[in-house]
């Protein structure tokens, strides 16, 4: 019904056809006709053709009172459109485990509020299963994992690698059988367990220590598990729990090894209570990705926090 409104304005305007014909580059006929399928799904006539000049009827008079309207919307909404390709509105809704919500996200998140503080952004931890749950529902726009998710379901793209260490607390004898092996803060600082020359421990030197993993279900427990199987051992889990950083404060503590990231180790302080072993396995390496969905449409905020989160080359 208001498919060719800029037509009835022209006329409306010029209060004539052969003049808004010259305007709008088309034939006074073709003009005619147009307005002529227009009133015929309106209903009734929308000019009174009898005056000179040419006169809106009472339903010609609301026509245009409701084409206003829709202008009026219309560059409404393109303002809006503006303001969100400007990244001057719109909102992003961001996921991570505990640990990258603690020691990853936080000063992408502060770049992207630094550059664009006008986008609502919404944070969510969880663990790894809720968040694909709330990424696949479209209730979470990107997650960063180092969970492999479905390729065929998300987008992915590498932000780093990072490498799985044992951590053993200082004080336990088996510590002086594997010597040779050991890490310091530093050592892991500098990425030396990352030169293929430096050797990985073998795990059997720890194979009566007491272990605190993580419960199942999740990528870390995952690769323990085949590590440990690779290495012929079965390791004595004193203790399951939820998040890496407890497994982690437990070795601080003297009550287990612990298997952590090199990147959690990064981002704490030099701790002489615990040694660092290399594991020599192709489960303790591993690659974190961000995670966006494929038939979700991708906004100018995700894009621009992408940038930021994973620059390229």
């Amino acid at each position: 019904m208001f498919h060719g409104m800029n037509y009835v304005m022209e006329v409306y305007k010029e209060q004539s056809f052969s003049k808004a014909a010259q305007n709008l580059y088309i034939s006074q006929p073709a003009l005619s006709a147009a307005i002529k399928r227009i009133e015929k799904k309106v209903g009734a006539p929308l000019f009174d053709r009898r005056t000179s000049p040419i006169q809106l009827t009472e339903c010609g008079k609301e026509y245009i009172r409701t084409t206003e309207r829709i202008l009026d919307l219309e560059d409404e909404f393109a303002y809006h459109v503006g303001k969100l390709h400007e990244l001057k509105a719109g909102h992003l809704a961001l996921g991570g485990t505990y640990f990258f919500a603690s020691f990853i996200f936080p000063p992408f998140i502060e770049q992207f509020r630094q550059k664009y503080p006008h986008v609502n952004l919404n944070f969510y931890e969880g663990s790894t299963p809720e968040l694909g749950q709330k990424l696949f529902n479209g209730e979470l726009d990107i997650i960063i994992d180092n969970y492999a998710l479905d390729p065929q379901i998300y987008y992915r793209k590498k932000c780093f690698e990072e490498n799985l260490l044992l951590a053993v607390p200082a004080s336990f004898d088996s510590n002086q059988r594997a010597a040779s092996y050991q890490l310091t803060f530093t050592d892991v600082e500098k990425d030396l367990h990352r030169n293929p020359r430096f050797p990985g421990v073998p795990l059997k030197k720890f194979k009566d220590d007491p272990f605190v993993v993580l419960r199942a279900h999740n990528d870390t427990r995952e690769r323990i598990d085949a590590i440990c199987q690779r290495a012929g051992i079965q390791p004595n889990y004193i203790l399951k729990l939820n998040q890496v950083m407890t497994t982690y404060r437990l070795t601080q503590f003297g009550m287990g090894i612990s298997i952590v990231s090199d990147t959690l180790i990064k981002h704490l302080h030099i701790d002489p209570s615990v040694i660092y072993y290399k594991i020599e396995a192709p489960e303790a390496q591993r690659d974190v990705y961000l995670y966006h969905k494929k038939n979700a449409y991708l906004t100018r905020a995700m894009q621009e926090f992408i940038r930021i989160a994973v620059p390229d080359d």
